[in-house]
């Protein structure tokens, strides 16, 4: 066990979720077998978004010609500072206090930046938000903690005059079929408005016409983010689907009609990804017909907008007014964490979730096994537990 017992960083939000702008409070326990001689304690804030991914390359011509691997790299920095909780700073000089054996508790508080962007864990690059406590002892490996918290920087979208616009596509395709062209296949997509939030689903309307010779496999409709990273030079795309419904064959002559069927959206960043510089999201519905045999689908996309705050129209289509009070909270929401922000005027307390990506580990690379806490991370991220209820559309324009 040796002289260190615990050490460990403790958020007075126990899920650990902030707004930008709001005050960072909690404590950092050091619990000692043996009395240590050390420099001092620090605790250091860091939050910044890294983009990084790798591309090999041909170079050169004739015998000469190789490969090369080239290295994309760009970074943001939000804030990087450091508390001394006990003694002295890194490359303090002076005498090397002792601290005795026993359990100390050192409380910090930090007012986090204002228009921080939201946490987000990505393929090639991050959003991440930490704390760090060091143990800085002479002519030895320091000890350290860490512990990741998540940012939310809410999306409104009554706020965004897109969020209530209808939306529709509409494509038509002739297959041919051993050198003979049959009629067409056609298909109309519309949603009745492109904002959304976690939790809520999206109504699918639809209409297929088969007019074709050919069966058509099945329709289906899905739900995907796309990320764009950007470094200097270069940009690199990566698609996610997030979910997916679909409806059964479509026999030649025949058509099928979509009328409202349900896409649930789950606990996912805000669009746009606000106050990064070098990471974009965007969300996309698309709407696909799947011939049977080889030919290609027949592809509608519709761009969406992902919120954190819900439209009040919603709410009131709904039947819920937007003062929501006791049990009502209950229904709207899951049940879970509840960030310890200021309530937004005229909507409820927002509630969060565990994001549908999983768990990363917020490790690096010069972190070794003196690195204590919880180096498992998820983002959260707001989430409204509408279930199965008839999901609302635009108000007639």
């Amino acid at each position: 066990m040796g002289k260190l017992n615990v050490f460990t960083i403790t958020l007075n939000n126990p899920q650990g979720v902030y707004s930008p702008g709001q005050c960072l409070q909690g404590h950092l326990t050091l619990e000692l077998n043996e009395d240590m001689k050390m420099r001092g304690i620090q605790l250091q804030l860091h939050g910044g978004a890294r983009v990084k991914w790798s591309e090999s390359c041909p170079k050169g011509v004739g015998k000469a010609r190789r490969t090369v691997t080239k290295h994309y790299v760009a970074k943001d920095t939000y804030f990087n500072n450091e508390l001394v909780l006990f003694g002295k700073a890194t490359g303090g000089d002076g005498d090397t206090p002792t601290l005795p054996a026993g359990r100390y508790t050192y409380p910090f508080q930090y007012q986090l930046p204002p228009n921080l962007p939201s946490s987000f864990e990505g393929t090639v690059g991050r959003v991440r938000y930490w704390l760090k406590g060091t143990i800085l002892k002479p002519w030895k490996f320091d000890d350290t903690t860490k512990r990741a918290f998540t940012v939310v920087n809410l999306l409104d979208l009554n706020a965004e005059p897109e969020a209530m616009q209808g939306l529709r596509g509409e494509v038509q395709e002739t297959l041919c079929c051993l050198c003979c062209t049959s009629g067409p296949i056609s298909c109309r997509f519309q949603i009745d408005r492109c904002g959304f939030v976690p939790g809520e689903s999206i109504p699918i309307k639809a209409e297929i016409i088969n007019r074709s010779n050919r069966k058509m496999k099945r329709s289906f409709a899905e739900l995907y983010m796309v990320v764009t990273y950007h470094a200097p030079k270069k940009s690199r795309t990566n698609t996610k689907k997030l979910g997916e419904i679909s409806h059964g064959e479509i026999l030649p002559g025949e058509s099928d009609i979509w009328t409202g069927d349900l896409l649930p959206i789950p606990p996912v960043p805000p669009s746009k990804l606000n106050g990064c510089s070098i990471i974009v999201i965007d969300y996309y519905v698309k709407f696909c017909v799947e011939p049977a045999g080889p030919a290609l689908k027949l592809e509608i996309p519709l761009k969406v907008l992902i919120g954190s705050i819900p439209l009040k129209s919603t709410l009131e289509q709904i039947g819920s007014s937007p003062q929501i009070q006791g049990s009502d909270q209950d229904h709207l929401f899951q049940e879970g964490a509840q960030a310890d922000a200021p309530p937004i005027e005229g909507m409820p307390q927002p509630s969060y979730a565990e994001c549908t990506f999983g768990t990363v580990t917020i490790q690096d690379d010069y972190e070794n096994e003196h690195t204590q806490g919880d180096t498992n991370y998820t983002p959260m991220y707001t989430y409204y537990n509408w279930g199965n209820m008839t999901q609302p559309s635009a108000p007639p324009q």
